[in-house]
């Protein structure tokens, strides 16, 4: 019923064909308004235009520096999120660092799921247990506890086979 009155409606119906077709003349305009921005210079930015030349190397780096920088729990958990996002596993270097931070904010939880990040981000058990190895003198020294010493009779997670 309110779609009759409105299409009956000869100022509506003339303000509804303006916005649903633009003339030619409006086209021509807006083409105009806009070449001066992009004869400008200006850039698009890439977001991921980085990801796709960094080495390993360069990645450890950046997130070794990213979690010094860590002032936070916000900021330790968003550094700790990037990092596992991408599609690889961390060097030992950038768990310690990831460690030294949550400690330094004083969150024991989040430095417990390091290492559960890690268990589920290694390919297979040994690898967890080499990463485990390594970094176990940190663990030691911020008195760190593994998710599986805390609860021994938890299932394992579906990364470990």
């Amino acid at each position: 019923m309110l779609s009759r009155i409105i299409l009956r409606n000869p100022v509506a119906t003339r303000s509804l064909m303006t916005v649903a077709r633009p003339t030619a003349s409006t086209l021509l305009h807006s083409r105009r308004t806009l070449t001066p921005f992009l004869n400008s210079g200006l850039q698009i930015r890439k977001y991921s235009e980085h990801a796709d030349e960094e080495t390993f190397e360069e990645f450890t780096t950046r997130f070794e520096k990213e979690f010094d920088e860590a002032y936070d729990l916000f900021e330790v958990q968003r550094v700790l999120n990037n990092c596992f996002s991408y599609d690889l596993v961390p060097a030992p270097a950038v768990l310690e660092k990831a460690l030294r931070a949550a400690r330094r904010v004083n969150d024991l939880p989040t430095a417990i799921r390091v290492f559960e990040a890690l268990k589920y981000k290694v390919e297979n058990e040994d690898q967890y247990k080499a990463y485990l190895e390594e970094l176990n003198g940190v663990r030691e020294e911020l008195g760190v506890p593994l998710k599986e010493e805390l609860f021994p009779n938890a299932p394992s997670g579906p990364g470990l086979n």
